[in-house]
């Protein structure tokens, strides 16, 4: 200082050779003690390595003794040496020399870095401090975003950091921890277009080439609900009383707390949940949940609920004409409502079992097929009986008899009453009544009068045909006394019996004769009285009147008439 005011001085006052060489003395002067640094001012990042460059300068003939950096200097007092301090030895690396350069390296960097840094030099003669040395600020890095952005809208993030950083740096992406590798940008934001729900997630920075990484930052892409579905609990199968829950789910952000349940398209009920107790086959359909945020809407996919009931409405139907002639094919067909549909079906007739199979057949069916039927459906949750349906088979008469109230044999004047009767359904209410070996009918109606001799029979008709009887015998006799014998032994004795009688009388009868015969009484008289005391049991008996005493007695003649019974 003193040095440059005398040179000033002297300036006005020396010729102009003498200035010219004491104005080089003072550059030369002037230049010895410096230190120079590039830049002034450093921003690194957090964590990060420094590298402070400088250069200085001493005067000649001087000797470097000791180089070293500082921070903070203060006047008056002796800057200490940052490499013997345990903060900074493992991290400061001086790269210069002891000749003009002072550059040194300072890693991972912090916070408490945050100083300003000056070189200083000690040589044989002299100490000096470079000012204004080098101020560091450290600083870390912030993602700037909003916390949501809309499905389809874009969104800007920004790394920031407190101070312009120094260097230029090419800032490196992550999201979820992992790299973006195709968001290396010269600038420090980045840019989603048409945001996705995929785009959501934690974002964070860094610079390429440092090894720290910025605190992350959430974004939130809302959207309106997707994949919306429906579960069934219980899972597998479902009977009927059983109680079951449906439980909506979806992917919506926010979440959705809005939720309709629809049953075949009818709406049934509100919540994430929803629960049916005692369930029955009315509950049976396909069920839907619709999911609501403020975003949007959105129907899930139909499940069916299956409820399984064993049979039941079992009944049984006749497949064919309404009225059932015998030799036609009847099919009887067993119907039934069952979840899942019965494949075992039992066929009863009258309480006894009869077939299998959901379909009866009766091929040339006949009068013994008449009755009550039922069917029996069984699958594997129970069974139930049919209501009984009842078979009519229709058929015409047969096995047509006739039936006689008393003897076929009758007396002249007398009738005898013939009853036709037959097995047919329905029932006849036709009767025909003919004479053998006569074409027209001689009565109707289910009983008929016999007047007169002959072989008889009846015909009975339904809707379905006719048959005749076998025939009857009756006989009509005159006013006799009929003995009617059916058996040939007690015929027989009676034949024997009645000889010996009739031979008896006719002895004591011959023995009158005579003694009247030898009375005096007129033979006319006598004759006439024996005449009239002829009795009336003996048969073919004729009188000849032109003979008033000769009696024509022929034998009597029995008639034993036969007639099979029906």
């Amino acid at each position: 200082m003193f040095l440059s005011v005398a040179m000033m001085m002297s300036v006005r006052m020396a010729p102009p050779l003498l200035l010219i060489v004491l104005i080089m003395i003072h550059r030369v002067s002037s230049a010895v003690w410096g230190v120079s640094y590039s830049p002034l001012h450093i921003c690194a990042v957090k964590n990060s390595s420094v590298i402070m460059s400088c250069t200085y300068t001493y005067p000649t003939g001087h000797q470097i003794m000791e180089v070293f950096w500082t921070k903070n200097p203060v006047k008056g007092e002796e800057p200490p040496d940052l490499s013997e301090d345990p903060e900074y030895s493992q991290r400061l690396q001086y790269l210069g020399d002891k000749q003009q350069n002072c550059t040194i390296r300072l890693s991972h960097v912090t916070q408490k870095d945050q100083h300003k840094y000056c070189f200083r030099f000690i040589t044989d003669i002299d100490k000096w401090t470079g000012a204004p040395g080098v101020t560091l600020t450290v600083t870390d890095l912030q993602v700037e975003a909003p916390e949501r952005v809309t499905e389809g809208h874009n969104v800007s993030l920004t790394c920031k950091s407190s101070c312009t950083l120094t260097d230029r740096a090419t800032f490196i992406w992550y999201r979820n921890s992992q790299p973006l590798t195709e968001r290396r940008d010269r600038n420090n934001q980045l840019l989603l277009q048409s945001v996705r729900r995929e785009d959501a997630g934690r974002y964070s920075c860094a610079l390429h080439g440092h090894s720290y990484i910025s605190p992350a930052a959430h974004l939130s892409v809302t959207y309106a609900p997707k994949n919306v579905s429906v579960s069934i609990s219980p899972s597998g199968v479902i009977v009927e009383g059983d109680s079951v829950t449906l439980s909506c789910s979806s992917d919506s952000n926010p979440p959705a707390l809005n939720f309709s349940w629809f049953k075949g398209g009818m709406f049934v009920g509100s919540g994430r949940i929803y629960s049916i107790s005692n369930i029955s086959s009315g509950h049976s359909e396909e069920y839907k949940c619709k999911s609501i945020n403020e975003h949007g809407e959105k129907y899930s996919a139909a499940v069916t609920l299956n409820v399984m009931y064993p049979p039941r409405n079992v009944s049984v139907s006749i497949n064919g004409s309404g009225v059932i002639v015998e030799g036609d094919s009847v099919t009887l067909i067993c119907s039934s409502d069952s979840n899942p549909p019965a494949l075992n079906f039992s066929w009863f007739q009258g309480g006894m079992f009869v077939g299998s199979g959901r379909i009866y057949n009766i091929s040339k069916i006949s009068s013994d097929h008449s009755g009550d039927y039922k069917c029996k459906s069984r699958n594997e949750h129970g069974e139930k009986y049919s209501a009984a349906v009842t078979l009519h088979v229709m058929y015409p008469p047969r096995n047509v008899s006739v039936s006689i109230t008393g003897s076929g044999v009758i007396v002249e004047g007398d009738s005898v009453t013939l009853i036709c009767s037959s097995d047919s359904n329905p029932p006849a209410l036709i009767f025909s009544w003919f004479k053998e070996n006569q074409s027209s009918a001689v009565g109707y109606g289910q009983s008929f009068s016999a007047l007169q001799s002959g072989r008889f029979y009846c015909e009975a008709h339904n809707q379905h045909g006719s048959q005749r009887s076998d025939a009857v015998t009756v006989t009509v006799k005159g006013p006799l006394v009929i003995l009617h014998i059916s058996v040939g032994v007690i015929c027989g004795a009676a034949v024997i019996i009645t000889m010996l009688i009739w031979r008896s009388r006719m002895k004591k009868r011959k023995n009158s004769l005579e003694a009247q015969m030898n009375h005096s009484r007129p033979d006319h008289d006598r004759c006439t009285s024996d005449a009239k005391s002829t009795e009336p049991i003996y048969e073919n008996v004729t009188m000849n009147h032109s003979r008033p005493c000769d009696v024509e007695v022929t034998e009597p003649v029995y008639e034993n008439t036969m007639h099979d019974k029906p």
